[in-house]
């Protein structure tokens, strides 16, 4: 209910991206990021918070991010808005709704997504659904940088597409799943070797430990597909085509994910949980893959 610091700072992280300015938005997001880490063991497990806990630490982090935001914004050379100047124009609208509609959906998808995985962990234990919320603060880790790259690719695609430029957008994709790969192989690695380590920066309990790492070693199986189809997403919204975006985003968090984590932990436990990550990220992948070759077709083959 408290999302105002949420709402706030995206806001002015993507005002001040709009001005070329990439380094401040990461720096709001790591700081939102970094202070719900650091506050999540103390009011989970010091003050006996538990997911109550998770959630406070998250406001906080938002918070933190949006007085960064205000900061940045009241120094930022480029923006000057006056609230008297700003009326509604139903082009404008439509326009916004075109490219922001998608992305709407696709959050939602996502809070949906968790919301379901939790009722189904909450049958195992409270750890269950701790050590879950535990992967998320870490996999922002491994998941912002490539995001932010992101964010990054798609002007890029997005002016060559308008000027016709087919070689600079397939030399852009090209590099960017090069990078994409190379940051989510390490952090594979990362989850695969030091996933104790990890967990102990959450004060873990002997039960957290227990369901924590094959949780965090089985889930980052997900990252390099993961680091794939987030590029060629990039290509969809660049293009005009955020449809496809969003249908991706359904077919692996809603259709695959929580159906197969409902069949899952029935037949084998709580492990199958964490193998439907994987299994949706394939999926994901590979319908990532078919609306790329659709749009490849359609929109840049003959630039």
């Amino acid at each position: 209910m408290v999302s105002f610091g949420c709402i706030f700072s995206i806001t002015i992280e993507k005002l001040i991206q709009a001005t070329g300015n990439s380094v401040q938005p990461m720096t709001m997001q790591l700081t939102g990021a970094i202070t719900n880490i650091i506050l999540d063991p103390v009011f989970i497990f010091v003050f006996g918070l538990g997911v109550n806990g998770a959630a406070i630490a998250t406001v906080i982090g938002q918070i933190a991010s949006m007085l960064l935001a205000i900061i940045f914004f009241k120094k930022n050379e480029y923006i000057s808005i006056k609230f008297k100047d700003i009326k509604p124009n139903a082009r404008i609208i439509k326009d916004i709704f075109q490219v922001g509609l998608p992305s709407i959906i696709m959050n939602s998808i996502g809070t949906v997504m968790v919301s379901l995985i939790n009722k189904i962990l909450i049958l195992f234990s409270a750890t269950a659904v701790s050590v879950f919320g535990v992967y998320f603060k870490l996999q922002s880790f491994v998941f912002m940088p490539v995001f932010g790259l992101n964010n990054g690719v798609i002007p890029i695609l997005g002016f060559n597409y308008g000027a016709r430029n087919k070689k600079r957008m397939l030399d852009t994709m090209k590099l960017g799943l090069v990078v994409a790969l190379l940051i989510m192989i390490t952090g594979t690695i990362c989850f695969q070797l030091f996933a104790k380590e990890l967990l102990s920066l959450f004060s873990a309990t002997e039960e957290m430990y227990r369901i924590g790492i094959p949780a965090l070693r089985t889930i980052s199986l997900c990252f390099i597909p993961a680091s794939i189809s987030i590029i060629l997403i990039a290509s969809f919204q660049a293009t005009g085509f955020g449809l496809a975006s969003m249908m991706v985003s359904i077919i692996r968090q809603l259709v695959v994910l929580c159906p197969c984590a409902l069949l899952l932990s029935r037949l084998i436990g709580i492990n199958g949980v964490w193998y439907s990550f994987a299994i949706a990220e394939i999926f994901g992948l590979l319908f990532s893959i078919i609306f790329f070759i659709h749009v490849y077709n359609k929109k840049i083959k003959n630039l």
